[in-house]
C-alpha cells in the first residue's frame, strides 16, 4: 500500500506566456550608478536616471511630444523614404536592411518632421532616432531636412533639429555626403530670414551630422554626457599617436571648450528652448538689405551726398548755364 496517490496522473503544464517571472521587464538597470530602475518611475522622470542623472536614449516621436505643448504635433514628410540608388550589397542588400529597419522601429525613416507649437510659438522640428540605421543620414533625411527649413521660410516659423546620428549612410555613398550641403545651404536662406534655429545635439552626435547642420545652430545646446565628434576617439589617438583628454568628445568638454551654448537636462529642455524662442523669434521680421544711392555722373561710385545751402544754390544757377551753353554751341 503506497503512502502517496496522485489524483491525475499528468501534471498540467503552464501556458508559455505565463513561464515568466512576474516582475521580469518591470525594471531596468542604470548603466552609470547599476541602480534598478521602476520603468514607470523611469518614464515620468523622462528617461532620465534619478539617482545620477543619466541620460537614456529616447525615441523619435517619445521627443517630440516632450518638446510641443501638451505632446500635440502634426507630422509631416512622411512619405519621403529611403531607396536603393547604388544598389549596395554587404552582408545583405541595403534594402532589406531598411526594411528590417522599418519593421523594428515602426518609424518611415531615421527623421521625423514635425510642426506644432512651442510656448505658443509656431515651430518646425526635426527628430533623429539611433534605432533607425544609427539615425544615420541618407538622401531621405537630408531631403526631410531641407523641406523643413524651406517650409519653416515659407509659413515664418522657428526650427528646431533633434540630432542623435552616427552620421553620413555608407550605404548611399557620395550621395549621402551631398545632403551636408543641401541642408546648409537651406540653413543659410533661415539665417538670412532672420528666423531662429535651436539645434538640439544628444547621445550620440558624430560623423557628418555634426560636421555640417548639427553645429550650425544660432543656438547650439547638449544633453549631459552626449558623445559628439566628427571621428571616433580610437581613429583620433591612432592619427595624432597621443593619449586624449578625460570626457573628451562630452558635451561639458565641448562646452567648456567654447563649442556649445549650452548643456540641458532633459527634465528643462522644453522650458529653456521656449525662453530661447522668446527672445530670438520675431515673426514680423523682414531681410531689408541695404543698399546705398550712387550719385549719378560722378564716376566714382560713391555715396550721393546731401549738399549743404551754398552748394545748392550754386548747383542750381550751374544747371541753366550749362543748358544755354549747349544751345549755342556751332553745329557741324
Amino acid at each position: 500500500m503506497s503512502w502517496f496517490r496522485k489524483k491525475n496522473q499528468r501534471i498540467e503544464s503552464v501556458p508559455a506566456e505565463e513561464r515568466r517571472v512576474k516582475t521580469e521587464g518591470l525594471f531596468e538597470k542604470c548603466p552609470d550608478c547599476d541602480a534598478a530602475l521602476y520603468k514607470a518611475e523611469l518614464e515620468s522622470s523622462q528617461q532620465v536616471c534619478p539617482h545620477c542623472g543619466h541620460h537614456f536614449r529616447l525615441g523619435a516621436r517619445q521627443r517630440l511630444a516632450l518638446l510641443y505643448d501638451e505632446g500635440k504635433y502634426e507630422e509631416l514628410d512622411a512619405e519621403v523614404v529611403s531607396t536603393d540608388p547604388l544598389d549596395f550589397v554587404d552582408t545583405k542588400p541595403y534594402r532589406e536592411r531598411l526594411e528590417q529597419a522599418r519593421r523594428k522601429t515602426g518609424l518611415p525613416e531615421a527623421v521625423i518632421n514635425a510642426r506644432g507649437r512651442m510656448g505658443g510659438h509656431p515651430v518646425l522640428t526635426a527628430a533623429m532616432d539611433f534605432q533607425f540605421l544609427g539615425g544615420s543620414m541618407g538622401c531621405a533625411v537630408g531631403e526631410k531636412i531641407t523641406r523643413l527649413v524651406e517650409r519653416a521660410v515659407e509659413e515664418r516659423a522657428g526650427v528646431v533639429i533633434v540630432s542623435q546620428s552616427g552620421g553620413a549612410r555608407m550605404q548611399e555613398g557620395t550621395f549621402s555626403l551631398m545632403q551636408m550641403a543641401k541642408i546648409s545651404a537651406a540653413l543659410a536662406l533661415l539665417a538670412e530670414a532672420r528666423l531662429p534655429y535651436v539645434s538640439v545635439m544628444t547621445d550620440p552626435t558624430t560623423g557628418g551630422v555634426t560636421a555640417s547642420f548639427a553645429m550650425l545652430g544660432d543656438l547650439n545646446i547638449a544633453e549631459p554626457k552626449a558623445l559628439i565628434g566628427f571621428a571616433g576617439p580610437r581613429v583620433i589617438e591612432q592619427t595624432i599617436r597621443q593619449k586624449l583628454p578625460e570626457n573628451f568628445q562630452t558635451a561639458e568638454f565641448l562646452l567648456e571648450h567654447g563649442m556649445l551654448d549650452a548643456v540641458v537636462d532633459r527634465r528643462e529642455m522644453r522650458d529653456w528652448i521656449v525662453r530661447a524662442l522668446n527672445f530670438l523669434y520675431n515673426p514680423e521680421g523682414r531681410l531689408k538689405p541695404f543698399k546705398a544711392e550712387l550719385s549719378s555722373g560722378n564716376g566714382l561710385g560713391l555715396p550721393a551726398e546731401q549738399p549743404d545751402g551754398d552748394t545748392a544754390a550754386a548747383a542750381a544757377t550751374a544747371a541753366p548755364r550749362a543748358e544755354r551753353s549747349e544751345a549755342n554751341r556751332p553745329t557741324d
